[in-house]
């Protein structure tokens, strides 16, 4: 699971979430999804033309609703566009929207136009009861009764979102459903302290270990030679896109081995504990450590995170986030020593109370007591 897309007004107390299933359309189904993808993608780089040049001439910004009131007229002026469902080309123009938000707000780039390659997936914002059969299939409209493998059960009357998504060769469907929150637990005692690396994912106040499989590592060569063999192929040719296919399949697998094993640990420490506390930690800044970023990004700390916390939430669990600063260096025998390391010593040793201990467990000791002077100060 992953956050939502598009968008959706939910009522308090509720939980968004969005899983994701496989889709099976017929020939006929395929071309009708390349075809919307194609006028969505058109309608995309319209819009984005059309703010572009208006800021230009006039020096004002058009918003979202400009744009939405002129898309009767754009639709009158090609009338292909009746293929495609209102809702669907409301929501491109709200992509644009968000995409122009993200930039003034820094997290991104200045909005481009889109290529074939950029744009490969629909969202249907306002999805009814309606839209799913008993027999496995969702009907979208404008491409008809389309077979979904779902692998898990769902709740058909709480979903809100449809996102249509073609990767890899596969299509899927990522629905975004509501459900109602669960009260929280209130009882502290089975509680934990997390503190997340490099060497080990995890090392948790009970002296525990979860692994860094190290995914990325193990498929480097493979992906190297794929990524030699890609830049040998004639741009243009369709054996480039067959070794472009096969790069992207080793790419889906790692990532894909990483969710499953972030998805086991983040269950795994769900189901034990009541209270998980962790570090606050900014992995976006750390990122920018040119020597950590791709260990930092392979072990998945970001995601994990996410795992945990909506994981809580559905069975009514607490999750923590502490200030990180000092937790490695404070003693957590009770003396409350500083003593400084640098990242190689793995190994706590305290001159002052003489407590000898992993380094990493001392601070996953010291987050869970942060975590818990937290709520015993909330009240």
């Amino acid at each position: 699971m992953r956050p939502s897309k598009g968008t959706s007004k939910t009522k308090e107390g509720e939980i968004v979430s969005v899983v994701r299933f496989r889709l099976e359309p017929t020939k006929e189904q395929e071309q009708k999804l390349f075809r919307t993808f194609y006028l969505c993608r058109k309608l995309y780089n319209h819009a984005l033309e059309e703010r572009i040049i208006i800021y230009r001439e006039n020096g004002v910004s058009i918003r979202y609703t400009d744009q939405q009131n002129r898309l009767p007229v754009w639709k009158q002026s090609q009338p292909e566009y009746k293929e495609v469902h209102s809702q669907v080309l409301q929501n491109v123009l709200q992509r644009l929207d968000q995409a122009f938000i993200n930039f003034f707000e820094k997290r991104t780039r200045f909005p481009r136009f889109k290529n074939k390659f950029r744009y490969r997936s629909i969202t249907y914002p306002q999805a009814r009861l309606g839209y799913f059969h008993k027999d496995g299939y969702v009907s979208l409209p404008k491409i008809g009764l389309v077979r979904m493998i779902a692998h898990q059960p769902f709740d058909p009357t709480a979903v809100k979102i449809i996102n249509v998504k073609f990767h890899d060769g596969k299509w899927y469907a990522n629905l975004t459903y509501a459900t109602e929150s669960v009260p929280l637990i209130t009882n502290t005692n089975n509680a934990v302290g997390i503190d997340l690396g490099l060497l080990s994912l995890i090392a948790t106040s009970d002296g525990d270990f979860f692994a860094n499989p190290k995914w990325l590592q193990k498929s480097e060569k493979r992906l190297k030679r794929k990524q030699r063999q890609l830049s040998r192929k004639k741009k243009g040719s369709n054996n480039r896109e067959k070794a472009k296919h096969h790069l992207q399949a080793i790419h889906d697998h790692v990532a894909n081995q990483r969710k499953d094993h972030l998805h086991k640990v983040s269950r795994s420490l769900v189901n034990r504990y009541d209270l998980i506390c962790m570090e606050d930690l900014l992995v976006k800044g750390m990122m920018k450590n040119h020597r950590l970023a791709k260990s930092i990004a392979n072990a998945g700390w970001g995601r994990l995170a996410t795992y945990i916390e909506y994981k809580a939430k559905f069975v009514g669990k607490r999750v923590v986030k502490v200030p990180p600063h000092y937790t490695s260096q404070l003693c957590s025998g009770g003396c409350g020593t500083i003593v400084k390391k640098d990242l190689s010593v793995r190994i706590h040793k305290c001159p002052k109370c003489g407590l000898e201990i992993d380094r990493d467990t001392n601070a996953a000791i010291n987050i869970l007591r942060r975590g818990l002077e937290i709520l015993r100060q909330a009240g």
